[in-house]
């Protein structure tokens, strides 16, 4: 900073010199005043070139990724291990994907309806960061650019919340299924399907437009290093070179009560179901667990996460890096397990998509 304030000063006097050398040679021509006036503007020019690109410089333009580990060993150790992650949650959630459009009969059921787009959500969560992640493991600089930080920060945002509302919805969808079985298909037709899909896509681009806003206005002047495998607020906020204790306020309670309301909202649906069922079986709790551990099981490696990250001061704990790999990797990699391994009509389905891919195999 002393030095160019140094250079500034000595440019400032130099070209004072120069104009006062100007001025005696000049003032007794009649064009005095109209040069003297272009010497002023031209230094003034000088001065705000000079301005702004001391104002560029000082601009971040990308990000450090520190990443999962420095150890080069242990780096490719993860490549491996991820990469293996990677395409399990591809193909699991891609042959959801496929099967639920192939068959008629799931195509038709409100809860493979959702679930479908479940599946097509944990696939386009793990694409914003594993690869990034697995390409980071092979090279040394671990760097992101500013709009591509900005851009995992939507995306993640964006599909997060939107698995959260679609996670909501499937809750109440299960709610009308086991309490009030005899108008199911009546309450849960097809329009409301489709227009509360549309009201969770609608509500996640909305929550990511809100963090990409408050992190887009920011000043980041100072250092670059995020402590993570990928961009995310918590990270990227306590790099900004302003107090952000307002921005951290607004991130918290858009963030992390979003997560707690929908969490507290879908654990008040399943209390509502077990106690129904109770009160009708005999042994309906147990009737109750087995029909919703799926769902329960999805919840809770979805939110628990989300609570820990966002509902709390954006500030470094050693268990950070763990619980996001958890969120962004393991609970996509999860869900095709969890919701095919307990279901028989996903199964029996699979079993007809791989009859009928093998018949038109055999075909040619």
């Amino acid at each position: 900073m002393y030095n160019y304030l140094r250079y500034y000063f000595v440019r400032y006097n130099r070209e004072q010199l120069n104009y006062a050398s100007f001025s005696v040679v000049e003032k007794t021509t009649p064009k005095s005043k109209v040069l003297l006036n272009f010497r002023i503007l031209t230094n003034w020019s000088l001065v705000s070139l000079a301005l702004v690109k001391k104002e560029n410089d000082s601009k971040v333009v990308d990000f450090v990724l520190l990443g999962l580990s420095s150890s080069w060993e242990l780096q490719l150790f993860l490549f491996l291990l991820f990469l293996l992650f990677y395409l399990t949650i591809v193909l699991g959630n891609l042959l959801i994907v496929v099967t639920v459009r192939a068959d008629a009969h799931l195509l038709q059921s409100p809860m493979y309806y959702f679930l479908g787009h479940l599946s097509f959500i944990d696939l386009c969560l793990s694409c914003v960061t594993v690869p990034k992640m697995l390409g980071d493991f092979l090279q040394q600089g671990k760097t992101i650019s500013f709009s591509g930080c900005l851009a995992q920060i939507y995306f993640l945002h964006f599909l997060g919340a939107s698995e959260m509302f679609l996670l909501t919805v499937m809750a109440y969808d299960r709610y009308v299924a086991i309490c009030n079985p005899l108008h199911y298909l009546t309450v849960m037709n097809r329009q409301l399907c489709c227009q509360l899909v549309f009201a969770c896509w609608c509500g996640g681009f909305i929550h990511s437009i809100t963090q990409v806003i408050l992190v887009i206005q920011l000043p980041f002047c100072g250092p670059n290093e995020l402590d993570n495998f990928y961009c995310d607020v918590p990270q990227v906020i306590k790099l900004s070179c302003m107090d952000t204790y307002v921005i951290e306020v607004l991130m918290v309670s858009n963030s992390g009560l979003l997560s707690l309301v929908c969490f507290l909202v879908l654990l008040i649906s399943y209390a509502v179901i077990l106690l129904t069922l109770r009160t009708r079986f005999r042994q309906g709790q147990m009737k109750a667990l087995s029909t919703c551990a799926s769902h329960l099981t999805v919840v809770s490696l979805i939110f628990v996460p989300c609570v820990f990250i966002y509902l709390r001061p954006f500030c470094s704990f050693s268990v950070d890096k763990i619980v996001s790999v958890f969120y962004t990797v393991v609970t996509p990699m999860l869900n095709p397990l969890i919701y095919t391994l307990r279901n028989a009509d996903m199964k029996k389905a699979m079993r007809k998509l791989r009859k009928k891919s093998c018949d038109i195999l055999l075909s040619f």
